[in-house]
C-alpha cells in the first residue's frame, strides 16, 4: 500500500494535471474547438489514470481494515459521491448540463432501442398470425376434402350394399326358376314314364279301327298338360336371358360395327332402338299371322282334352323354326329406311346389321308363346324420364327430366317390368330432339349402283307379303299344317 502511494506521489501526475489546466485556463479563449477539446480529453485521460490508482489504494485500504472497517466512512462519503456521478459536493452548472445531455441522450437510445424492439414484434406477430391464417385457410380445406371423401366413401357403401342386394334378389329369383323347371323336368319324366309303360303292356286299343283311337286318345292325355304350360316357366327365364345377352353383347357388336361407318354415338344408338322397335313389331305381326294359320289347320281336328288356344301354342312352342325370321327382317330394314330420326351413309344399307335384328326378331317372337306375353313398353323422345323404367346412360345430365332419345327399350310383363331400358336424358330434350330430327332427315338415296348397294340387293330375299310368292318358310308351315289335319 506504501508502495502504491509513493508511486503516485513520484508521478507528479497530480502536478501535471494541475500545470495542463492552468495553461488550458489562460489559453482556452485563445485555443480553437477542436484544441480546447483535445485538451480536454487529454486532461480526462490523466485523470482516470490518477482514479484508478486511488480506486486500487481504496480496494487495498478497505481490505486491510477488515471486514466492517471503513464501513460508515464509505456511506457517507464514497456512495453519495457515486450517486452524484463523480461530481462534487458542489457541482458546477457544466456537469449539470452534461449529465443531463448524457440522460438525454440514453433515453433517446432508449427509446429507439425500445422503437426498434416493438417494431420487430409487431413483424413478428403480424408474421406469425399470416401464418398462422394460412395454416386456418389449409385445415379447412383439408377438412371439406375429408368430408367429400367420407361422403364418396358412404354413397360407395350404400351403393355397393344395394348392389349386393339385387344381385341376392337376382340369385333368389334365378334359384325359384331353376326349381320350377326342375319340378317341371320331373312332372314330365314322370309322365314319360306312364307313357312308356303304357306303350309297353298290349292294350286292345292298338287292334281297333283309327276313329276308336281316336276317340281313345283323350283319355291317354287326359292328366297331362302340354309342353307349352310344361316349360313356360323354364323358357320365360331363358327369354329374359337372351333379351340380356342381346343388350349386353349383340348391341353392342352392332354398335362397334356402325360406328366404321357413322361417327355419330347419338345416330348409332338411336338406329339400334329402332331395329329393336320394328323388330319387335314385325315378330308380333309375324305371330298373329302364324296363330291364324295354325288354328284354321287344328279347328277341324281338334279333339284334345286341352283347349284349341293351347294346342295351337304348343304346336307354336314345338315348331319356332318354321317361324320366316328372313321376311321380318326385310320389314324392318324396310321401315327403317323410312324412319325420318336416322339415317344411313348412301353407299351402306341397314342390311349390315341384319344378324342383330334377326337375333331380336327370335327372341321377340318367342315371348309371344309365354302364357303372358313379353313386350317392350312404348317410348317416345321428350317423354318424363321414369326411374322405374329407364336407366340413365353415363353422359346423361342427372337433373335432366326428360328423355333426349332412347338407347335401349324396356321389357315389360303387363305392367311389371322385368327388365329396365337405358335412355339418355338432357335438358331441353324436345327441342334438341326437333333439332336432331331435321338435322337427320336426309335427302332420298341415289339409286346408282355401288359395291355395297349391289351386295346388299343380291343378299335380300323378296318377302312374301310383298311378291304374294310363298317363301320356303312358309311351304314348310303348310306342309306342316297339312300333315297335323290329316
Amino acid at each position: 500500500m506504501a508502495d502504491t502511494l509513493r508511486r503516485l506521489t513520484n508521478s507528479e501526475k497530480g502536478k501535471l494535471l494541475q500545470d495542463k489546466l492552468e495553461d488550458w485556463y489562460k489559453d482556452y479563449h485563445i485555443n480553437s474547438c477542436d484544441h480546447n477539446l483535445n485538451i480536454c480529453c487529454e486532461l480526462l485521460e490523466l485523470n482516470s489514470r490518477i482514479q484508478g490508482q486511488l480506486f486500487t489504494i481504496l480496494n487495498v485500504t478497505a481490505r486491510e481494515g477488515g471486514q466492517y472497517a471503513g464501513v460508515e466512512t464509505l456511506k457517507s462519503r464514497f456512495l453519495p459521491w457515486l450517486g452524484t456521478c463523480f461530481s462534487n459536493a458542489s457541482p458546477g452548472l457544466y456537469a449539470d448540463n452534461s449529465f443531463s445531455h448524457l440522460q438525454v441522450q440514453s433515453q433517446q437510445v432508449d427509446s429507439e432501442e425500445s422503437l426498434e424492439r416493438d417494431k420487430r414484434l409487431r413483424e413478428l406477430s403480424s408474421s406469425q398470425e399470416k401464418e398462422l391464417q394460412k395454416l386456418e385457410t389449409q385445415l379447412a380445406s383439408a377438412r371439406v376434402e375429408l368430408n367429400s371423401v367420407r361422403q364418396d366413401l358412404r354413397m360407395a357403401h350404400d351403393k355397393a350394399e344395394l348392389r349386393n342386394l339385387d344381385s341376392v334378389e337376382d340369385y333368389e329369383r334365378q334359384i325359384r326358376l331353376l326349381k320350377d323347371e326342375i319340378s317341371i323336368l320331373s312332372a314330365e319324366k314322370s309322365i314319360l314314364h306312364g307313357r312308356l309303360s303304357r306303350s309297353r303292356s298290349p292294350s286292345p286299343i292298338r287292334h281297333s279301327s283309327r276313329s276308336a283311337s281316336r276317340s281313345a286318345s283323350p283319355f291317354t292325355r287326359s292328366e297331362s298338360p302340354t309342353g307349352a304350360q310344361l316349360t313356360n316357366a323354364s323358357r320365360h327365364s331363358r327369354l329374359i336371358s337372351r333379351f340380356n345377352d342381346i343388350y349386353a353383347n349383340d348391341r353392342l357388336d352392332a354398335q362397334n360395327l356402325l360406328r366404321r361407318y357413322i361417327e355419330d354415338l347419338e345416330m348409332v344408338q338411336r338406329i339400334i332402338f329402332i331395329a329393336t322397335v320394328e323388330s319387335f313389331h314385325a315378330a308380333k305381326l309375324a305371330f298373329r299371322q302364324f296363330k291364324l294359320r295354325v288354328r284354321k289347320s287344328l279347328s277341324p281336328s281338334h279333339m284334345g282334352p286341352e283347349s284349341l288356344e293351347d294346342a295351337v301354342i304348343d304346336y307354336i312352342v314345338r315348331n319356332l323354326d318354321l317361324y320366316d325370321v328372313q321376311s321380318s327382317v326385310n320389314e324392318v330394314i324396310s321401315a327403317m329406311n323410312v324412319n325420318p330420326k336416322i339415317s344411313f351413309p348412301a353407299e351402306i344399307d341397314f342390311i349390315l346389321i341384319s344378324s342383330f335384328i334377326r337375333e331380336v326378331c327370335r327372341v321377340a317372337f318367342a315371348m309371344q308363346t309365354l302364357e303372358t306375353p313379353l313386350d317392350i313398353a312404348f317410348g317416345i323422345d321428350g317423354e318424363l324420364f321414369s326411374e322405374t323404367k329407364y336407366r340413365r346412360t353415363y353422359d346423361s345430365e342427372l337433373t335432366a327430366p326428360l328423355v333426349f332419345y332412347h338407347v335401349w327399350p324396356t321389357l315389360m310383363e303387363n305392367d311389371l317390368v322385368v327388365f329396365k331400358g337405358e335412355a339418355v336424358t338432357k335438358r331441353g330434350a324436345l327441342w334438341s330432339s326437333r333439332r336432331s330430327r331435321s338435322r337427320s332427315c336426309s335427302p332420298v338415296r341415289s339409286k346408282s349402283a355401288s359395291p355395297g348397294r349391289t351386295l346388299t340387293s343380291r343378299g335380300r330375299s323378296p318377302s312374301p307379303r310383298r311378291s304374294g310368292t310363298p317363301s320356303k318358310s312358309d311351304n314348310n308351315q303348310e306342309l306342316h299344317l297339312s300333315m297335323l289335319s290329316s
